[in-house]
Order: structure tokens, then C-alpha cells, then sequence
């Protein structure tokens, strides 16, 4: 008959606890696991499959009492791990979302707007159009599973411990949180270039011809300016995508490491 301590069963419980709490924070809040479009059940079962296989490769826990005021704390610190890691991934999509919206304001897409379960809130036509080919090519070059696998090596390069310090590196998190802005820009610039050259001819054409009513002829140039921009891009933002998704992986397993220069995104 198998027997196991007080200790031993407190350790056993806290080396399937601790590594458990870290994946689903990367679950909660990492795409695609974390759109609202998955049930929470769903969630669950992959987070408890991944516990049990991560959990026998992972040193033996301390017995710490995972009631206690440090083991509630050593806890919290997983959570912060994980839900740091997956905004990693989040800001990608962010930025994505971003870029799609600076270009549909600027097409005078403005009030096409829909319900986005993702942010539960209302989002332009363009912006989802752009994050879910993103997610499709996410998908498509499986960078769900590069993200798991950055997921379990991080038990390695940020360790379970039972100190007050997490070993997550939150400025390089900090500094990683710019890309919103910056990669969203750039993947809008061929979208806003070529519009702003349509307003300087319209308001060119305008002048030369004020019977022109530029209401009436301005919105479906910019329009379809817009749409025909968007269509001649489209092929070209594999390199970019991947390279954004790959420095998302590498950020990720860097985390763990100390703050340095900030690491640029290839584009």
C-alpha cells in the first residue's frame, strides 16, 4: 500500500498547483486561447492536460503550505508570470488592431464599426478584417505551439520558487508594450501614404473645379483608394506577420533574462 507524509502530499499538490495557475494565465489572456469565442471549460481541460504533462519533468516542489500567506503569494506570482507572457502575444494583436483602425479612419470608414468579442467593445470593419487574418496565419504557421512550447520552457528559465522576487523581467515588458504603437504604424503607412496622396489630389481637383461637390465623389475615391491598397498589400504581409510572431516567441523566452537593450521587431 502506498503511503505518502503530510509533506509529500502538500508537495505533490503544489507541483500540479503552481505550474497549473502559470498556463492558464497564459491562457486567459494569450490569442487565440483567449478569445471569448472559447468556452472557459475548453480552457480549463487544455490547462489541466498541460499541467500533467509539464508537471513530472519540473523539479520537486518545496511543501509549503499552499494555504499559507506565502503560498497564496507564490501563487499570485505564477498568475503574474503567465498573464505576463500572454500579453506578449496580446500586444501583437493590439497592434494589429491598431493599424486597421488608423487605416479605416482614414478611409472614412469610421462609423463602419462592429461588436468585437475579443475586447468586448466596438471595433472598425478593417481592424477585424486584419486580426483575423492574423489569426488565421497564426494558425497556419503554428505559432499557438511555439507559444506553448516558450510556455514550458520558461519553467526553466523562470523557476518556481518560493521567494518574493518572480524572476519575470517586467521592464523588458514594459518596453515591449511601445510595439502597439510603433508596429501599428508601420503596418498602416502604405494605407495612409497612398490616401493622403488621393486628399492632396482631391483638394488639387477641388480648387481647379469648385462646382465639384467633393462630399459627393471625395468618400467613394477614398474609399475604394482604400480597399485597392488594402488588396495590393495583402500578399506582402506574410514576411512581416511572421517576423512580428517570431519576435513575440523570443521575447517571450527572454523574459526571464536581464533587462538589456530593447529588442527590435523585424519587419
Amino acid at each position: 500500500m502506498i503511503s505518502y507524509s503530510s509533506n509529500e502530499l502538500i508537495a505533490l499538490i503544489n507541483s500540479f498547483i503552481w505550474p497549473l495557475t502559470r498556463i492558464l494565465g497564459l491562457i486567459a489572456v494569450a490569442p487565440p486561447f483567449g478569445n471569448n469565442s472559447v468556452p472557459v471549460r475548453i480552457k480549463i481541460i487544455l490547462g489541466v492536460v498541460l499541467s500533467l504533462i509539464v508537471a513530472p519533468t519540473l523539479p520537486v516542489m518545496s511543501d509549503l503550505d499552499p494555504i499559507s500567506l506565502n503560498g497564496i503569494l507564490v501563487l499570485a506570482q505564477q498568475l503574474i508570470i503567465g498573464l505576463g507572457m500572454g500579453f506578449v502575444m496580446r500586444v501583437i494583436f493590439s497592434a494589429i488592431e491598431m493599424a486597421g483602425e488608423i487605416s479605416g479612419l482614414t478611409m472614412g470608414l469610421g462609423f463602419a464599426t462592429f461588436f468585437d468579442p475579443q475586447t468586448q467593445g466596438r471595433s472598425s470593419a478593417i481592424a477585424q478584417f486584419l486580426v483575423l487574418t492574423a489569426t488565421l496565419l497564426m494558425l497556419t504557421l503554428n505559432v499557438h505551439l511555439s507559444m506553448l512550447e516558450a510556455l514550458v520552457e520558461s519553467f526553466h528559465t523562470i523557476p518556481i520558487a518560493t521567494t518574493y522576487q518572480s524572476g519575470l523581467n517586467y521592464q523588458k515588458l514594459a518596453i515591449w508594450g511601445e510595439q502597439i504603437f510603433s508596429v501599428g504604424m508601420h503596418l498602416s503607412l502604405p494605407i495612409v501614404a497612398a490616401l493622403l496622396v488621393t486628399n492632396v489630389a482631391l483638394g488639387i481637383l477641388t480648387r481647379a473645379a469648385p462646382q465639384l461637390n467633393i462630399f459627393g465623389i471625395g468618400f467613394p475615391i477614398t474609399i475604394g483608394v482604400g480597399f485597392l491598397m488594402l488588396a495590393l498589400i495583402m500578399p506582402y504581409l506574410l514576411i512581416p506577420l511572421q517576423n512580428l510572431f517570431q519576435s513575440g516567441i523570443e521575447m517571450m523566452q527572454s523574459l526571464g533574462q536581464p533587462a538589456s537593450i530593447p529588442i527590435p521587431v523585424k519587419r
